[in-house]
This record gives structure tokens, C-alpha cells and sequence, in this order.
């Protein structure tokens, strides 16, 4: 197999950059965000962020035991565990745990990681998992079982912006001595979903076309295999306009454009994009749902109750790590849960009254 050709260095980037070469939104954060999990474990009180399944592990066992219900009414098929973008394998050790309480154990766990760094602590806590640098490395052999939490949200987006003249792409190009986003010179009117055409000059709309081909390219695995697909992630349902594109450092947000591959780069989720890539695979979609809403429907609010009635002294902390998860204020609405099922499979638990 070729080997990929390595993206630009932050410092690369730069020096494009200040020689008035201007990159595209979606370049510049591909690189950057390369860099940045290549070379650091971002999680946690030292990191720069803390994703749900850090804040607790209900949130990984209501995972767990999402896919124990999906795979009993699927029959008890052999199946492989796959998880893209697993963190520190703190979600997938909570769920297994979980599923095996059930019988629901896989014949493969199976990791799409490319951080070195984030690979070991992934192995510290799953021994047995099996490392791939991307979907089309996965076994062919059994369906498959996917979670992909967090994941598409860090993926590049392209930002398009109206001027007077158009539609054109945004660059990051430099003013002065800074590093901004400005508007290229070619017409990117095709780009624009016709219902945002029309737009008000200034409007700036983001497109996900990598996310949109992962997401399509994991639905013909489960189209042909068998399976499902449970993503979450912060976004919203589209077409919208509006500039998402974030940079996240020591717990707070930084200029996206000062430091590359210094923070970990964001942009919210278009949750229908992600559905019309899934169902041109072949397969059907399940919500999305706000996260707060699925947890409760999958039992976070039972689960809370037997780990209080177990650490009594802890009962004021468990609270308040579900009330992160659930309440509309912190993560409950923000963020959301959408599914996707290979043909002939059971619909799945969670997402009642929730149609995209």
C-alpha cells in the first residue's frame, strides 16, 4: 500500500501563509489538528478538553448497553466492536464492560487512530484492540458494531462566505502580521446548498464533504456486512448558516488562526449532511436526537440511582456528572445521538419520535 503524502507542518503552513499563499479553512485545520493529536494526549485536567466519557462512565455504558440491545434483537450475531476516534479508550472499556454483562462480547475490537500518543493509552486500557489508520482498513468478515463519538466534529470543513461578487471560499490568509480568514478570488457558487444561495452578503456556510465521505464509506461496510453505526457529536441539523469553526486550549477558547496545531480545531456537525451520505450507502438513519434526551431514554437516570444507592458519599458528584451529560445547559442539547443500520437490521433503542 502507497504510503499517504504527509500533511504541511504547522510551521509550513505559516510560511505559506506569510509568503501570500493563502490555504483553504479546510487545509489549514486538517494540518493543524494533524499535528496536534500526533503529538499529545489533549484530555483531561492537563489536556485541553474533556469529552463526555471522561465526565463519566454512564456515559459509556449507556453506549454499551445500546449495542447489547441492538445485538440481541439482531440475533446474537458474531460481530466486530469498531470505534473511530476513541480518545484514551475510556468509552469503549466503560461499554464492553457493559455489553459483556449481557453475553454481547465482540470477536474484534477495533480502533481507527492515527495519534501515536493516543494509541498507547488506548492500548493501556484495551490490550487486546487492533489499531487501523482508517475505515477502509477494517475486517471484512462480520458486521460491524461502530461508535464514533467526538469524531466527526475534529474532521476539516470548507467555509464559503458571500461578497458583493459571489460566493467565495474563505483563506486563511495573513493581514498584517496575523493570520485571519478572508475571501478567496474564484466563484464557489455551486458550492452553496440552493437553499442558502440567496443568503445576505456576509453570510458564511460550512460544508463537510471529508466527514460526508467517512460517513458514506461506513455505510457501505455496514450495507454489505451487517450492523450499525452510533455517532455523537455537537452540531445541527442543515442547511445553516454560520461560522462554527472553534479552537479549544487549556479548557477555553483561543484564536483558531494564532497558534497551529497548538489547539484542538473544532466545527459544529451538520447531522443531515451525515444522514444523506449514510442513506447513499445503503442504509437507514435513526434520529438525531439530543444527547440529554437519549441518555435518559437508554437509562442514565436508573444507572445514577444504583451507583448512589452504592457510594452514598458520592451521591452530590454522580448528580452533578449526569447533569453535565443531560441538562439542556451543559451538553443535553448541544449535542446529539444519530444512528444508522445496515438493511434487515432492528431499529434501534433511543430514539423515539426523533426523525431527521
Amino acid at each position: 500500500m502507497p504510503l499517504r503524502e504527509a500533511p504541511p507542518t504547522p510551521r509550513q503552513l505559516i510560511n505559506d501563509i506569510a509568503a501570500a499563499r493563502p490555504v483553504t479553512v479546510a487545509d489549514y485545520m486538517a494540518a493543524a489538528n494533524a499535528h496536534y493529536y500526533a503529538t499529545r494526549d489533549p484530555l483531561g485536567a492537563a489536556g485541553d478538553f474533556t469529552t463526555a466519557p471522561e465526565i463519566s462512565q454512564m456515559f459509556g455504558e449507556m453506549v454499551g448497553i445500546w449495542i447489547a440491545d441492538l445485538w440481541t434483537r439482531a440475533g446474537n450475531p458474531a460481530f466486530r466492536y469498531v470505534e473511530l476516534g476513541p480518545g484514551r479508550g475510556t468509552l469503549a472499556a466503560d461499554a464492553l464492560r457493559t455489553m459483556a454483562r449481557f453475553g454481547c462480547e465482540p470477536v474484534g475490537i477495533h480502533l481507527v487512530e492515527t495519534s501515536p500518543a493516543l494509541r498507547a493509552a488506548q492500548l493501556a486500557r484495551l490490550p487486546a484492540a487492533q489499531h487501523h489508520d482508517e475505515v477502509d482498513a477494517l475486517p471484512g468478515d462480520a458486521p460491524l458494531l461502530i461508535v464514533a463519538n467526538e469524531f466527526f466534529d475534529a474532521l476539516p470543513i470548507h467555509q464559503y462566505v458571500r461578497t458583493a461578487d459571489g460566493w467565495r471560499e474563505r483563506m486563511v490568509g495573513r493581514a498584517g502580521d496575523a493570520r485571519m480568514a478572508v475571501a478567496g478570488d474564484v466563484s464557489a457558487d455551486e458550492a452553496i446548498p440552493a437553499a442558502l444561495r440567496g443568503a445576505a452578503e456576509g453570510t458564511i456556510v460550512e460544508t463537510m464533504p471529508v466527514a460526508a465521505a467517512i460517513m458514506q464509506r461506513c455505510a457501505f461496510r455496514l450495507s454489505r456486512q451487517g450492523g450499525a453505526m452510533l455517532a455523537i457529536d455537537y452540531g445541527y441539523t442543515g442547511p445553516a448558516a454560520g461560522d462554527t469553526l472553534q479552537a479549544v486550549k487549556a479548557h477555553g477558547f483561543a484564536d483558531p488562526f494564532a497558534d497551529p496545531g497548538e489547539a484542538d480545531l473544532t466545527a459544529h456537525v451538520d447531522f443531515a449532511a451525515l444522514a444523506d451520505a449514510a442513506r447513499s450507502g445503503g442504509v437507514a438513519v435513526a434520529g438525531p436526537s439530543p444527547q440529554g434526551a437519549w441518555l435518559r431514554r437508554m437509562g442514565i437516570d436508573a444507572r445514577l440511582a444504583s451507583l448512589v444507592a452504592a457510594a452514598p458519599a458520592r451521591a452530590d458528584e454522580l448528580q452533578g456528572r449526569r447533569d453535565r451529560l443531560v441538562n439542556a445547559d451543559a451538553m443535553g442539547e448541544l449535542f446529539k445521538a444519530i444512528a444508522f443500520t445496515a438493511p434487515n437490521w432492528p431499529t434501534p433503542a433511543g430514539f423515539t419520535g426523533d426523525p431527521l
